[in-house]
C-alpha cells in the first residue's frame, strides 16, 4: 500500500503517514491507565510517544509509576535498529501473570535517551489501556506496540498486506 492510500485526517486527527522514518521521540499529553487483574495498576500524564511512519504511536510511561503489580523480568529480549535493545516484563498482580506484555529500552541509543526508565505494553496484553478516558485499541498485527486511537489514522503496518510495507 502506497501514501497514496493514506486515509486523510480528519480535525484533530494525525495521520501516521506525516510521523518520520527514523522515528521521532516526544512528550505524551494525555492521561495513560492501564488495568490488569482487575486493578489499576498504572495512572500517570507523564509519558513519550515515539512516532514512525506506518505505525500507531507507541506510548512509553515510567517504570516507577506502576503500583499494585509486580514487573518481573521475562527473559525475552528484541533489538530495535532505532532504540537499541529492548527487555520485556512480565506484569503480576496476585495470581494473574500478563506475560511478556511490557517491554523497555534500559539503555537506548542516544536518541531516545529519555525512555531509559520507561516501559510500554501491548495493549492486547492486560484488562485494558487507556489515554485520557478513550480506550487504546492494539496495532494489528500481533507483532507491534503501537496504541490506536480515534485521533490517529493510517493504515497501519500490520493490517493484511503490509507485510514488505
Amino acid at each position: 500500500m502506497a501514501r497514496s492510500h493514506r486515509v486523510t485526517p480528519g480535525p484533530g486527527q494525525e495521520s501516521v503517514w506525516d510521523y518520520p522514518r527514523p522515528p521521532r521521540l516526544e512528550r505524551g499529553t494525555r492521561r495513560v491507565r492501564i488495568q490488569l487483574g482487575g486493578s489499576v495498576i498504572l495512572d500517570t500524564t507523564d509519558s513519550w510517544r515515539v512516532l514512525e511512519t506506518s505505525h500507531p504511536p507507541t506510548v512509553y510511561v515510567p517504570r516507577s509509576a506502576f503500583t499494585g503489580c509486580e514487573l518481573r523480568p521475562a527473559g525475552q529480549r528484541t533489538r530495535c535498529e532505532w532504540k537499541g535493545t529492548a527487555s520485556y516484563v512480565d506484569l503480576v498482580v496476585g495470581d494473574v501473570v500478563a506475560p511478556a506484555v511490557a517491554w523497555g529500552y534500559p539503555e537506548p541509543t542516544p536518541a531516545f535517551a529519555p525512555l531509559a526508565a520507561y516501559l510500554t505494553v501491548y495493549p492486547e496484553g492486560v484488562d485494558g489501556v487507556w489515554l485520557d478516558d478513550e480506550p487504546v485499541r492494539p496495532q494489528p498485527g500481533g507483532f507491534y506496540g503501537g496504541w490506536v486511537t480515534e485521533d490517529v489514522v493510517g493504515p497501519f503496518k500490520g493490517e493484511p498486506g503490509t507485510m514488505f510495507w
